[in-house]
């Protein structure tokens, strides 16, 4: 007896509470290939299970050669010349910036902690040129930011009560 199961699995006949809240990628492929043979090919319902085995199996084989290894990093430029006195260069790109910071959050959603680590760098890895942060300091220090306020007055003398009249 031949069936046509491609309808039911299309439709979610098929479908349990089990199988909707699996979220496997390699269960997901393996019914969205079984499906798209079983919609095209007469397949005979006992030769079902062993055709859904063979093609996990398949898949299953495939992918996880693909996640076994983890990708190697490389970085754009080597470590050592990515820090200049005029600009920082991007590890993930290569290009050149004063400041860092707004790069890896915009473009790569990166804070410096996770660059530094991604890229095992050291935690005091800077992410601002060094002439660049030397004359924003010099800047900040000519309109005397970071200093304590000077008395500008002294302290003015107490007044004295007023004798009125009375000695």
């Amino acid at each position: 007896m031949k069936r046509n199961f491609a309808g039911a699995i299309r439709t979610g006949a098929f479908v349990t509470e089990e199988t909707a809240n699996n979220t496997d990628p390699v269960i997901e492929l393996t019914a969205a290939v079984v499906s798209a043979y079983v919609s095209n090919n007469p397949v005979p319902v006992g030769e079902l299970p062993a055709l859904i085995a063979q093609v996990h199996a398949a898949l299953k084989g495939t992918i996880g050669g693909l996640v076994a290894k983890p990708e190697a990093l490389t970085p754009a430029v080597p470590i050592r010349k990515s820090v200049t006195p005029d600009y920082i260069i991007s590890l993930e790109d290569g290009k050149k910036f004063k400041s860092l910071k707004r790069h890896l959050s915009t473009h790569y959603g990166l804070t410096p902690d996770e660059y530094r680590a991604k890229w095992g760098l050291p935690a005091d890895y800077p992410m601002v040129a060094p002439n660049y942060a030397a004359a924003r300091s010099a800047l900040a220090k000519t309109i005397g930011l970071g200093r304590k306020p000077h008395q500008a007055e002294q302290a003015a003398p107490a007044k004295r009560a007023r004798n009125n009249g009375a000695v």
